[in-house]
């Protein structure tokens, strides 16, 4: 039975909510779920914050958009903005997911086990290799691609994972919007091309690995010692050197008037 799309909150756009701020509200909510499963019933704006790593004054802006100010000497409420922040993101409804490409890392993902806590569902997973057909990853059986366009409908999958070699991804992705999904992750090594109205997120580690090597070569630069970077010394003008017919004192000029 397909899962309705028609029941989704109101859109970022019609809320007014930033694009910086929606990107945060997953670390405060997971912050939050933090607190919550240690029973913590109340938080102050400076706690909250340095747990997701913004400052609280951006919190608090962030917060704003959504409504909800906090009580002056008391803080948030932990439980309360759990559901506020999960009902801004979709989290209170199902989200079916398709996987495509379960090589190592699709097999990886569809093993995570925080999809499911946080309203997504792996609805299928989809390979174009026949081996795999049929082999089960996580508990769920692989289906093969050509079926992809036919399991996106019926199970009202407007979500799709790539997680297939850069060559194929384009073409999957193709599939993708015109099955119907609208919202894409993808983890191949490549910039997907969509049309509008269809959002992509792109997980790239080999880009975040480089960027982590860049920030370690700076800082052993700078931990180097002072001599170890300094340029070599000039020679004195006036170098001399030792020849077997010197005079008495054994000095004669190193480079020698024609």
């Amino acid at each position: 039975m397909a899962t309705s799309r028609n029941h989704r909150p109101a859109t970022r756009a019609s809320r007014g909510i930033p694009e910086a701020t929606v990107a945060r509200l997953p670390l405060y909510l997971r912050a939050l779920t933090a607190l919550s499963e240690r029973s913590v019933p109340t938080v102050s704006s400076e706690e909250l914050a340095a747990a997701a790593g913004v400052n609280s004054a951006k919190l608090r802006k962030d917060f704003s958009y959504l409504g909800s100010y906090g009580t002056r000497g008391v803080g948030y409420d932990v439980e309360y903005l759990v559901y506020q922040i999960s009902r801004e993101l979709g989290l209170t409804q199902d989200w079916p997911v398709v996987i495509v490409g379960i090589g190592n890392l699709g097999a990886a993902l569809a093993n995570y086990g925080g999809f499911a806590s946080r309203g997504f569902r792996v609805a299928s997973l989809i390979d174009a290799d026949p081996a795999l057909t049929g082999r089960t990853v996580a508990g769920i059986p692989v289906e093969h691609s050509d079926e992809l366009e036919k399991i996106i409908a019926e199970n009202g999958v407007s979500i799709g994972v790539i997680a297939t070699p850069a060559g194929a991804a384009q073409q999957v992705c193709d599939r993708l919007v015109a099955a119907g999904v609208t919202s894409i992750l993808n983890f191949a090594p490549t910039v997907l091309s969509v049309p509008e109205g269809v959002d992509v997120r792109k997980v790239d580690l080999s880009i975040e690995l480089q960027i982590l090597a860049f920030h370690e070569q700076r800082k052993a630069g700078e931990e180097a010692p002072l001599e170890e970077t300094a340029p070599p010394a000039a020679p004195p003008a006036a170098a001399v050197t030792k020849r077997p017919d010197s005079g008495p004192d054994g000095d004669v000029p190193a480079v020698m008037p024609a």
